[in-house]
């Protein structure tokens, strides 16, 4: 429903915002109080009499009115608090509270705060004594030459003297003959800077900006800047002679900053910021600040707003404005120029009637009235001391100059004041004499510089072991002895998104790019069983949009994050000519690592029978993308049209545009573990060429659709181009982002693993290829297809073994291991776990000293690890208790001790009786306790050996379970006997495990070993 919006003030701005609102099919009237003889009766604008300073009333006004938003030009309301007012009232009112209004009503405030914050502003001093403040003008080692009314003077309250005897003569005009009223009360008095001046604004809702083009305003009476002060002569708009690397910087450091301070301060800044600054050798430094659209800035800047000011204003008043920045035309400029009253700024006359104002229009230019009234019987008279402003929007800025000047000339206004000049000095900057650049040539290196910057903490985020992902280097340094690799074998992989880059640009949509160029270069890095180390990317464009890069790349940071590789370096290229504006294309490399004991695939080891399992996609994930653009457009769906293969809301770009999953860390402990003998990647060449690329030649794939869920948009994709079974399976990936290849036996316990973080199903077997037959069948596909995704996957018994539903596998015994430092035992543990005929899982590795070995092998394997420092406890009650947690937490039912060099209370002992193992390098009951080696070569025995036995709260008597005996020889030392003991630990304690996870044996009662249908080993 279209509303009706008020604007306060009735100068040039406030027409200008009239003009703009009227523009939006939101509004159905646009109110102006008091407003001027150009919004008297133009279209949807009308003047209202309604009182704007007694806001009771207003705000009456605005309820009987059905007045939806209420817009304030000028600083005099917003400095009495309007805005407070009427929210209190219920109305809502676009600009900053009266507190936060101090920024302009206050320039002491506003000084001060800006040395609060660290934003760059002229050295000054405030003063309410005119003697205190010529001392401060004659004392200071600066020329202190500006003087100002700190309160609120019309735009007016501003003197910049010569010399310091006319700085000290301005004070005492403002504060003893009063030039400005109360506004002169206190007085600033501040440093003389020279540069160029110029306007930087921004809408804010309180946390983001929305910074607009930067605009100058022409102070100065005359032409060439001469004569006095006024409140602006005209203004143009962008600033060419302003690089885009100091407007962001201004961004940040200025306007940004301040917006923030006033957030931690308490005090939320709503509505158009105004930052009055000048740009000196030193940087941008601040001049003021305007809590309001400047006038005449507003009458070159919303000309040029693309974006619809009702909707820009809702935005910021709503906090949306980082999701809806407002659009501003490009490749055009704009130039309005103040007709004044003659004596302006001094004593002028009223009453001077304007004539071939309609001639003006009809020119294609826009006249903003502001000292205006209507004459009695017809006809426009002045009323003030700038009396209008004539806009001309042009492709060049000498352009725009040129037919606002022929807008001027044909405005009957005897004796008018005006500038011809305005925009001199960037005409000026644009028409200087000087060499080409290699900006000129369409490549900023300046915006390049800035988007490292931007770029530089976000890859500093991914750090990891090895490496601290550094930028700015030529080359980037990894250390694989820090990442804890002992033989490593490096792996590389590199891709890109495809076309899947179209419909981003086309969306607008770029956040989620990142992650599907690291997605498709490190899922291909694990098909070889690496560990993902570091990345690097590749931006290529035709002109450098800093945004857009910056938000690509700090995608591709998150992605390398969520995989737990570095950024470590990249390289962004703009190339004019190569691609079409707003266009880019992307390129990932990554480098991983592999033991060389873990390479896959393991093509020996695969073999018929074996099953596959199937870890869900996202959905089309980068593959497949011109066929869907092509079938996209013969279905006539647009990006933005409802996606009739997605969620309720969702639209055709979005579900197009999720991002490719990243397999790195759900998959690498599963690959550690040593179960997976193969892991295919589903990308280009769908199911149909990937699989095979990971298996003997002489094996084949049966794969059964029917057992996971594929996802809407394939289906969707199959009926809508007519594609045949073999196109979908040679092009997607069906719902299916990775295969592994593991045998029957360990199918249930990968699955398991997997079904914890993803969806996962067992999707087919391996079988001997026959002749002539496809390397993979996608059996019941079309039918899977046709039935969508309420489906439910099949989990009945696979031919010839055993299916996802069946609960005759035998369980395994979940297991702890305590450890202290290298963990060989450890390392025998594992391997025995391994086999898919052991009865005991490996399920977490506790050490009581962080670092060591044995929890790298632990991770290397893909177990969960825990450090419980004995040292930070106080008792060694509360250390086991700690530990005691950690086993509950892992469900764990049986604990070896492999190398903990703790010992344990009696109450922890007690409670894990008959599941608490532990090795001792001796045929106990001999030699126990400590150095049992060197007590059995001094007592002269012949036979040595380990026992592995039940922990009982004595040392080293519990019952014992296996031992193995190790001949004395006769040149034995304590180094070379305890080396042949170790290599029997390392055969005694995985038996002696398999005995009691089995439950071949057990501990009765009464502390001796219970055996059941399994003889001593």
């Amino acid at each position: 429903m279209a509303e009706r919006v008020l604007v306060i003030g009735s100068g040039g701005r406030e027409h200008a915002l009239a003009w703009k609102l009227a523009q939006s099919p939101h509004v159905q009237q646009v109110l102006v109080a008091p407003g001027n003889a150009g919004t008297a009766s133009c279209g949807k604008i009308s003047n209202s009499e309604v009182s704007v300073s007694n806001h009771s009333i207003l705000a009456q006004y605005c309820k009987d009115h059905n007045v939806g938003l209420v817009v304030v030009g000028p600083e005099v309301p917003l400095a009495a608090g309007v805005v407070d007012d009427l929210a209190a009232a219920g109305v809502p009112c676009f600009g900053p509270s009266a507190k936060a209004a101090q920024l302009e009503a206050s320039k002491s405030f506003s000084k001060s705060f800006m040395d609060r914050h660290g934003i760059p502003t002229a050295r000054w001093s405030s003063f309410t004594n005119p003697q205190e403040a010529c001392r401060y003008i004659r004392g200071a080692d600066f020329p202190a030459l500006v003087v100002k009314a700190s309160g609120l003077a019309a735009g007016k309250g501003v003197i910049v003297a010569q010399d310091k005897e006319e700085a000290c003569k301005a004070v005492e005009d403002i504060m003893k003959d009063k030039a400005f009223g109360s506004a002169g009360e206190t007085v600033v008095v501040e440093e003389l800077l020279e540069g160029e001046e110029v306007s930087c604004l921004c809408f804010t809702d309180g946390s983001s900006i929305a910074a607009m083009p930067s605009a100058q305003d022409h102070k100065r009476l005359q032409d060439g800047d001469k004569g006095p002060n006024t409140g602006g002569m005209g203004a143009y708009c962008p600033t060419p002679q302003i690089s885009e690397e100091m407007l962001q910087q201004i961004r940040e450091t200025v306007l940004q900053k301040t917006v923030d301070g006033m957030r931690e301060e308490g005090t939320p800044y709503v509505g158009v910021l105004y930052a009055g600054l000048m740009l000196t050798p030193q940087g941008p430094r601040v001049l003021e600040f305007n809590c309001r659209f400047g006038d005449p800035e507003c009458q070159v800047l919303l000309p040029l707003l693309k974006s619809d000011l009702y909707e820009v204003l809702k935005d910021t008043l709503q906090g949306k404005l980082a999701s809806s920045p407002p659009e501003w035309l490009e490749g055009v400029a704009a130039v309005t120029v103040v007709m004044a009253s003659p004596g302006y700024p001094g004593t002028y006359k009223k009453g001077i009637e304007l004539t071939g104002l309609s001639q003006v229009q009809e020119m294609g230019l826009q006249i903003f009235h502001a000292g205006t009234a209507l004459k009695e019987g017809g006809g426009v008279i002045t009323s003030g001391g700038r009396v209008l402003t004539v806009t001309a929007v042009m492709p060049g800025l000498d352009s725009a100059l040129h037919k606002a000047n022929q807008g001027v000339a044909a405005v009957g206004f005897p004796d008018a004041v005006y500038r011809r000049d305005i925009g001199h000095r960037a005409i000026a900057y644009l028409t200087r004499s000087r060499g080409l650049t290699y900006k000129d040539s369409g490549v900023d290196i300046a915006a390049g510089n800035h988007l490292v910057d931007l770029i530089k903490p976000l890859a500093k985020a991914t750090t990891r072991a090895g490496c601290n992902a550094e930028l700015g280097g030529f080359a980037g340094l990894f250390d694989l002895k820090a990442a804890g690799f002992t033989d490593p074998v490096l792996v590389s992989g590199t891709d890109g998104v495809g076309t899947k880059l179209k419909i981003a640009h086309a969306c607008g949509q770029h956040s989620t790019l990142g992650q599907d160029l690291v997605a498709m270069c490190v899922n291909d890095v694990l098909a070889q069983g690496a560990e993902p180390l570091f990345f690097l990317d590749y931006f290529a464009c035709g002109q450098l949009d800093v945004g857009v890069a910056s938000t690509v790349i700090g995608g591709i940071a998150e992605a390398c994050k969520m995989a737990g590789c570095a950024l470590l370096g990249g390289e962004t290229a703009e190339m004019p000519g190569m691609y079409g504006k707003g266009e880019y294309d992307l390129a990932g490399f990554c480098v991983g690592a592999v033991e060389r004991s873990a390479i896959l695939p393991r093509l020996g080891d695969i073999s018929e029978g074996d099953l596959l399992i199937g870890v869900a996609s996202s959905g089309v994930h980068s593959n497949g993308f011109s066929l869907v653009r092509k079938i996209l457009e013969q279905s006539g769906l647009q990006f933005s049209s409802p996606a009739p293969f997605g969620k309720a809301g969702e639209t055709v770009g979005e579900v197009l545009l999720t991002p490719t999953k990243i397999y790195s860390r759900l998959l690498l402990p599963v690959l550690r573990s040593g179960v997976v003998k193969a892991y295919a990647h589903i990308t280009g060449g769908g199911l149909l060429e990937n699989i095979p690329r990971v298996l003997p030649q002489e094996l084949a794939v049966d794969l059964d659709a029917t057992r996971w869920r594929i996802p809407p948009v394939f289906s969707w994709l199959q009926e809508a181009g007519g594609l045949s079974e073999e196109e979908m399976g040679r092009t997607f990936n069906l719902g299916l982002g990775a295969v592994l290849v593991v045998a029957r036996p360990d199918a249930q316990r990968v699955l398991r693993q997997l079904q914890a973080h993803e969806q996962a199903w067992i999707v087919g077997s391996l079988a001997h290829k026959q002749p002539g037959s496809e390397p993979v069948v996608v059996r019941n596909l079309s039918a899977s297809l046709r039935a969508g995704p309420g489906a439910s996957p099949e989990t009945s018994a696979l031919p010839n073994g055993t299916g996802q539903s069946d609960h005759a596998q035998r369980r395994r015994a979940r297991v702890g291991v305590l450890i202290s430092g290298t963990g060989t035992n450890l390392q025998a543990l594992m391997e025995q776990a391994k086999k898919p005929s052991s009865a005991a899982e490996i399920v977490v590795v506790i050490s009581n000293r962080p670092g060591v070995l044995g929890l790298k092998r632990a991770s290397m394997a893909g177990i969960q690890t825990r450090v419980v420092d004995h040292k930070l406890y106080g008792s060694r009650s509360e250390f086991d208790s700690t530990i005691d947690r950690v086993l509950e937490e892992f469900g764990v039912e049986v604990v070896c001790l492999a190398g903990f060099m703790r010992i344990l209370t009696g109450p922890f002992v007690k409670k894990w009786n008959g599941k608490l193992l532990n090795i001792h390098p001796s045929l106990l009951p001999s030699f126990k306790g400590v150095n049992a080696q060197k007590q059995a070569l001094q007592a002269g025995v012949r036979v040595a050996g380990c026992s592995v036995h039940f922990v009982a709260e004595e040392v080293d008597a519990g019952a014992i379970i296996v031992q193995e005996a190790v001949p004395v020889l006769v040149n034995d030392t304590e180094d070379s006997l305890s080396e042949r003991i170790c290599e029997a630990e390392h055969r005694a304690f995985p038996a002696a495990l398999e005995l009691v996870a089995s439950g071949a044996v057990k501990l009765g009662e009464d502390g001796r070993i219970i055996w059941n249908s399994v003889m001593q080993v």
